[in-house]
């Protein structure tokens, strides 16, 4: 239920988050006050803490399907954990401490419902969704003493959604606009976006969301690849922008089942990981590109699945576009996306008062803070669910 009394006073919050891509653990120390349309957010502090490199390697295996024990999977539970928690004391160094903590933690599974769409191959006895994020939130409230909030997805895929994206709530409240429809784009490891319509009259309802496809993932794994282990990530698109991308490779992949499925959906490094590269880099051979070309031609799959997914599955096209996540950082990519979509203004979250670094630790630091007072996080036409229901489990703490 939502509350009725107003809230005046302001709640000091972490939200903690790590993407698709591993590259570390994003954190927000976050003041916020009101509810939802009063909803203020002031950014006090953010910050990346990177993954020690043996547990990067461990999360990446497991979520490329490496067998492991379950005794293994309970200590890479809890080293996540861990440093989430390490993250949450750093950010508060030189700060008021905060009194609640939202982590979504670390995603190393996820499969959408299996009642719609291409998942019906692969596990055809379950309607519903699984996903797993490690770094139980019971173990951070215990080693931060911070009340801690987690496991957002678990709520909206019981009772039939995707569980994502689980952002675009926190979206329409503090990124909308009275006159304008716009789309945040999120490219992290996978892309999301969300299409917020001008804010009147039933606008909450008109939203749309849903996972675009590949954001980093490929390029950080194809840069590795090509690197040898040098390069994890093409820095500001440098490397991509001296190739050229191969449209008719493009044209080949946007083929894929996925790009053509109606929302709500979402994908993750199950669908857009190694295994997906591999078949990329074989693809390519038949064209002879080098290096470069390679990644400019990954990069453009990106950008134009972004549009394509606009095109096809948006009431209208948007009025202004703005992009969050790592790949916001992209420049060859920011100007391959503003090349396809013409006329259509692409700025970045910055650009209009919200860290473009930071706005998914803050959505969570949002959703943490909602579900402590008893306001729904999810918003069914962009989860698919057929209801609000608040999101994620709280973890007192008792130290």
């Amino acid at each position: 239920m939502h509350p009725t009394e107003e809230v005046a006073v302001s709640t000091r919050v972490i939200g903690l988050i790590s993407g698709t891509s591993v590259d570390g653990i994003d954190a927000a120390l976050v003041e916020i006050s009101g509810t939802e349309l009063d909803l203020k957010i002031a950014l006090l502090a953010g910050a990346t803490y990177p993954y020690p490199t043996e547990l990067r390697e461990r999360i990446l295996a497991v979520g490329a399907g490496v067998a492991i024990s379950m005794a293994e999977l309970a200590e890479i539970d809890d080293a996540i954990a861990q440093v989430f928690a390490q993250a949450a004391q750093n950010i508060q160094i030189g700060h008021q401490p905060a009194t609640l903590i939202g982590s979504h933690g670390q995603t190393v599974y996820h499969r959408p419902p299996t009642d719609s769409g291409i998942e019906k191959k692969t596990a055809p006895h379950s309607l519903l969704g699984y996903s797993l994020q490690l770094g139980r939130g019971a173990l951070i409230a215990h080693l931060t003493g911070i009340t801690t909030v987690s496991n957002f997805r678990a709520a909206d895929i019981n009772i039939g959604g995707h569980g994502a994206p689980l952002v675009p709530r926190v979206d329409a409240y503090i990124l909308s606009h009275p006159q304008e429809g716009r789309c945040i784009q999120n490219i992290g490891g996978i892309g999301n976006v969300a299409y917020i319509p001008p804010r009147h009259g039933d606008w909450l309802s008109k939203i749309r969301a849903w996972d675009t496809g590949p954001g980093n993932s490929l390029l950080d794994l194809a840069v590795e690849h090509l690197s040898a282990g040098a390069k994890t990530y093409d820095e500001n698109g440098d490397w991509a922008a001296t190739g050229t991308p191969c449209h008719p490779l493009v044209e080949q992949w946007l083929n894929q089942d996925y790009f053509h499925l109606p929302p709500p959906k979402s994908t993750g490094r199950e669908l857009f990981g190694v295994t997906y590269l591999h078949q990329c880099l074989k693809d390519a051979q038949a064209y002879k590109l080098n290096p470069a070309d390679i990644l400019a031609t990954l990069t453009e799959l990106t950008a134009a699945s972004i549009v394509h997914s606009y095109r096809t599955f948006l009431p209208e096209m948007p009025q202004r576009i703005l992009l969050c996540g790592g790949g916001s950082r992209n420049l060859y990519l920011k100007r391959r996306l503003e090349l396809l979509l013409t006329s259509i203004p692409v700025l970045t979250t910055d650009e209009v008062g919200l860290s473009a670094d930071f706005k998914e630790a803050i959505a969570f630091a949002v959703l943490a803070y909602w579900r402590h007072l008893g306001i729904p996080g999810n918003l069914p036409t962009a989860t698919g669910a057929p209801e609000e229901v608040l999101l994620g489990e709280i973890h007192q703490s008792h130290s």
